[in-house]
């Protein structure tokens, strides 16, 4: 009886392993890879601009949420959103339409900045005997983009189902978080919010998992396996992607509103192409 058990717990666990087998992924080292994003398409096709390209400035893009690593454990004091999410509204701006829109100038790190410029003036001065102003005017922006990461809920929606027959069981969870992006155009001369968006992304999460629990031998001796594997949407992702729509549709808001154009495309009619042609013969 107990070689009976024995063969057929084996059985059991051989059948939970090989079924999940497809789960279980090995850890390898990969080589570091260029960061993208589903919305760098979008970036991409925008219409080009019907004017002059615009030059804005981004001093910062803060993290307004206050929120922590979520953790059922013990509390955590890494930030659950990245501190530097001007990277990605940077990108992005430089992105659009294949960076017709816009012509970015820094602001975040402007205190380097014109240390390294005064650092150049007075270095001509000593050595080069050189007061004329060798150095070109920095740009000004006419627009200032402004704005955060406003809001991180957690388990805004959770749920699951298993199920469990002479003790093999199978089940499948999720989680779903959300990130909300806000973002604004500023004029510099009149100090008017001339554009407002707010894009919200959610971040999914989900875990499966397959366990076998069996006593045996009178219930004095028990056999049990377990496999699983997670997949977690790195927040980080989702905040680029909030950032990048947010850009799309600032660009496209604008449009409406008035405040620029889209260049249109040139449509040869057939009788144009018509002229060309005999005009070639």
């Amino acid at each position: 009886m107990k070689r009976f058990f024995g063969i057929t717990i084996a059985a059991l666990m051989a059948l939970v392993v090989s079924g999940c087998a497809p789960t279980v992924k090995n850890v390898k080292w990969d080589d570091p890879v260029v960061a993208g994003s589903h919305m760098e398409r979008k970036l991409k096709d925008l219409p080009e601009l019907d004017g002059p390209i615009i030059t804005i400035a981004v001093y910062s893009f803060q993290d307004k949420t206050g929120q922590r690593k979520p953790n059922a454990n013990f509390s955590q004091l890494s930030s659950a959103v990245s501190q530097g999410s001007e990277v990605w509204v940077i990108d992005a701006l430089k992105r659009a339409s294949g960076g017709k829109w816009f012509r970015v100038v820094e602001r975040i790190g402007l205190d380097n900045l014109v240390k390294e410029r005064q650092l150049i003036r007075s270095t001509r001065e000593v050595y080069d005997n050189d007061s004329s102003p060798s150095l070109k005017p920095m740009l000004f922006a006419g627009l200032i983009i402004e704005g955060g990461v406003v809001g991180y809920d957690t388990n805004i929606e959770t749920g699951g189902q298993g199920a469990r027959y002479l003790g093999i069981g199978l089940t499948k969870q999720y989680r779903v978080d959300q990130v909300t992006v806000a973002m604004r155009i500023v004029s510099v001369q009149t100090g008017e919010v001339l554009l407002s968006v707010a894009v919200e992304k959610r971040i999914a999460s989900y875990r499966t998992s397959a366990d076998l629990f069996r006593f045996v031998d009178l219930g004095t001796v028990s056999q049990e396996a377990e496999i699983g594997n997670s997949l977690n949407e790195p927040v980080n992702y989702a905040v680029r992607a909030a950032i990048e729509s947010s850009v799309v549709e600032m660009i496209t808001k604008g449009e409406r509103q008035g405040l620029w154009k889209f260049k249109q495309p040139v449509h040869t009619t057939i009788h144009e192409e018509k002229s060309v042609n005999e005009d070639n013969n």
